[in-house]
């Protein structure tokens, strides 16, 4: 199956990324429609069919009390990693939905994180199509940090 360039949010984003700080109005207008993802507040820095970056900043809403960043946040930031990789990619009468996520914690995470997924629909994709995709998070030093696995389920809107 082909990526579709005439994909809603690749439209958005590109749309919105021409404005003065249209990445952080786009990274808002996520948090809206998804608010629970809105809570920690990421910040999309970059947006291609099958690509992304973001970030979160190391601030007391997504800290623990070990002073470093909360598993849930870092899990929170692969989700969405992954998702906008997935969904970046599919046809508009598509959606996806996940199903599992699992986490490795390598380091102690603090400061600025970023997290970098890609993901490539394939002619196997079809309707109810599990896929499995991987978002790595790294620190300010360039370390890996955590490597978040996603598993999406593709399917055809109703």
């Amino acid at each position: 199956m082909q990526q579709n360039s005439e994909n809603s949010l690749i439209k958005w984003w590109t749309k919105l990324n021409k404005l003065p700080a249209g990445d952080r109005l786009f990274s808002i207008f996520l948090g809206f429609y998804a608010p629970y993802s809105g809570s920690i507040s990421a910040r999309v820095e970059a947006l291609s069919p099958g690509q992304v970056q973001v970030s979160i900043r190391d601030c007391r809403k997504v800290r623990n009390h070990l002073k470093s960043i909360h598993a849930i946040a870092l899990i929170n930031l692969g989700e969405i990693a992954t998702g906008l990789a997935v969904l970046s990619t599919i046809p508009d009468n598509m959606r996806g939905i996940v199903l599992g996520l699992e986490a490795e914690y390598l380091k102690k995470a603090r400061g600025k994180l970023t997290a970098n997924a890609s993901f490539e629909l394939s002619a196997e994709n079809d309707d109810n199509s599990p896929v499995k995709v991987t978002a790595e998070i790294f620190d300010q030093q360039g370390d890996l940090v955590t490597r978040v696995h996603a598993t999406w389920l593709l399917g055809m809107k109703k």
